[in-house]
């Protein structure tokens, strides 16, 4: 079996986090595309996207929390199954709501190059930043399915793009080095909620074992001499 056996993740290029109408566009959302549709005709062994697929009464909806607002206000989330198990999350603006035009894949990404498309934060009581299980542990209550996808692909590194780079595309590529693959950010290739927290936030992914890497640097490179 090769030693290189590439997977690209396209986080959430949907558009509610896209301009000019997302409800929580992120700045510069959509100028990433032109270098993710390049990526997306490169010769991964398999091409993934993610979607935030909400149901209405979402738990990261501050709509759904009388008194809360958007950005600045948080929530305690517990386990469905385990009480004693919590963490602290953000509350957002109502987004990619299921069936709507916002959760939608912006017309400009080159959908057709994907071999799946993988929903995720379907359940109302959790939330799930990463594309692929939510923060739980004991036990977990969401499990989206992309490590079994990438395990059947015999996948060794995996590439991550899209959006937010603070959040869903920082936990993919987070959980992707936890579960053992080679893990780069591609960073011309994601934007962030919070520009000018970014580069702390880089160190937080660094030190997980991913890498964030340059579009123009070796490990992107390397995808054009893969098999």
């Amino acid at each position: 079996m090769p030693d290189f056996r590439p997977a690209l993740i396209v986080v959430d290029i949907q558009e509610d986090f896209c301009p000019p109408n997302g409800s929580l566009a992120v700045a510069g959302g959509r100028d990433i595309i032109p270098l993710i549709n390049k990526l997306l005709a490169s010769p991964f062994v398999t091409k993934i996207a993610t979607k935030d697929w909400h149901p209405r009464d979402h738990v990261s909806f501050a709509a759904n929390h009388q008194g809360k607002a958007p950005f600045t206000d948080f929530v305690t989330i517990v386990n469905p199954y385990n009480e004693s198990e919590t963490y602290e999350s953000r509350l957002w603006p109502v987004h990619c709501v299921q069936g709507t035009l916002g959760a939608e894949l912006i017309p400009e990404l080159h959908a057709s190059q994907l071999d799946m498309i993988l929903e995720k934060g379907t359940d109302p009581r959790v939330e799930m930043y990463s594309p692929f299980y939510d923060p739980f542990t004991a036990p977990r209550v969401c499990d989206s399915g992309l490590m079994k996808a990438l395990r059947e692909k015999h996948v060794t590194d995996v590439y991550v793009v899209g959006l937010a780079a603070d959040y869903c595309v920082k936990n993919a590529a987070i959980d992707a080095a936890k579960e053992g693959f080679k893990t780069y950010l591609v960073e011309e290739c994601t934007k962030a909620v919070d520009a000018t927290a970014w580069p702390e936030c880089k160190k937080s992914i660094e030190a997980s074992g991913a890498k964030v890497v340059s579009v123009e640097g070796p490990e992107v490179r390397r995808l054009m001499t893969a098999q």
